[in-house]
């Protein structure tokens, strides 16, 4: 980092960030946050803005799978998307069944190209890594399969997870990458928000999730978006505090073989109260994990986030050696001229 940026409070993106398209997106970070974001998304622009939801193509493309059941409820909250789910066609082999490809690569191969370019023109930090976010085979699974089909899903969407992380790294160079799995469904299930496939939440997602982390190559930084998703800008459960947060965060840091580099977690804009980040004096992290907390909201601005930043501080003193901010989730679903305005911000609180 130079001498020109040294913020107090690094920022972190989700990863979804509605404008144009990749070059708008950096071209809007350069101007707003700079090296005060080590890590910068290509937005997730286009189909893509809707988090899971282009890999519909996935699915209706693939000869093994066929649509069975669609619906405009998500465990409870409705809205106007519909969710279709899919079952692997009768006579298959699910142990037969290979995705070749679900897209993620072939979007960070291209979107890389336009990043190599701008910070080979001074646009873009020399420190700063291209971050590519992917959401967990569970939230894939849980997305697209009703609960009968999910087992014989998961392994076919966490190889093809693995194929897609091998083709990246190999078309973008490991010391500017930075891979992100963004982790939902295993969230919202630990707190008993929906169910999964399988028991002992917790335990259980934090081994795959561990598998996950594995796929990354040590050389290349890999991190951790905890979540409790945003359809209608609304999560799918309240947490209570960070307690399911940080029993993932240090789950994960101890479960995984390879470096955790970084860990976000949510904060709720009306959660400014001590006692939702009480848990974090249990937080157990190591040296090389960073810690993120998702406390910056558009509708409350600069001020707002001061307000739990405060209290995020007093509450973690003496067990956080320091972290950096966030919002909630990715922008995908806010309205693109609140962008630069939400950018504004972050600014201003990273100090």
């Amino acid at each position: 980092m130079t001498d020109q940026y040294r913020p107090k409070y690094p920022i972190h993106f989700v990863g979804s960030i509605p404008l144009e398209n990749a070059e708008a997106v950096f071209r809007a970070l350069a101007a707003s946050v700079g090296e005060r974001a080590l890590r910068w998304p290509d937005g997730e622009t286009g189909e893509r803005a809707y988090w899971i939801r282009w890999q519909k193509q996935t699915f209706d493309d693939h000869p093994d799978f066929e649509l069975k059941s669609a619906s405009k409820s998500l465990h409870g909250y409705k809205d106007a998307l519909e969710r279709p789910f899919y079952v692997i066609r009768d006579g298959i082999d699910a142990a037969d069944v290979r995705i070749e490809t679900m897209g993620y690569a072939a979007e960070a191969v291209a979107s890389y190209a336009t990043f190599a370019k701008l910070k080979a023109d001074g646009i873009i930090p020399a420190s700063v890594r291209f971050q590519v976010s992917i959401p967990s085979a569970i939230a894939l699974t849980a997305g697209f399969f009703e609960m009968p089909e999910r087992a014989a899903a998961e392994p076919i969407i966490e190889a093809a997870l693995a194929q897609e992380v091998q083709t990246i790294t190999a078309g973008i160079p490991h010391d500017q990458l930075a891979i992100q799995w963004d982790v939902c469904h295993e969230v919202v299930a630990a707190d008993g928000g929906m169910p999964l496939h399988y028991e002992d939440v917790l335990t259980a997602s934090t081994a795959r999730i561990a598998r996950l982390l594995g796929f990354v190559p040590m050389d290349i930084e890999a991190g951790i978006h905890l979540c409790y998703g945003d359809p209608g800008h609304k999560h799918i459960i309240e947490p209570a505090d960070l307690s399911t947060c940080v029993a993932y965060a240090n789950g994960i840091a101890q479960a995984s073989a390879r470096p955790v580099n970084f860990i976000h977690m949510p904060v709720p804009r009306d959660r400014s109260d001590a006692a939702y980040f009480a848990p974090l004096g249990a937080l157990s992290l190591p040296a090389e994990t960073d810690l993120y907390l998702g406390l910056v909201h558009f509708t409350d601005g600069a001020d707002g986030a001061a307000a739990r930043l405060a209290v995020a501080l007093a509450s973690s003193a003496d067990h956080v050696g320091s972290f950096g901010i966030a919002t909630e989730c990715g922008f995908g679903r806010r309205d693109p001229v609140t962008i630069l305005p939400l950018l504004g911000i972050h600014a201003t609180v990273a100090g």
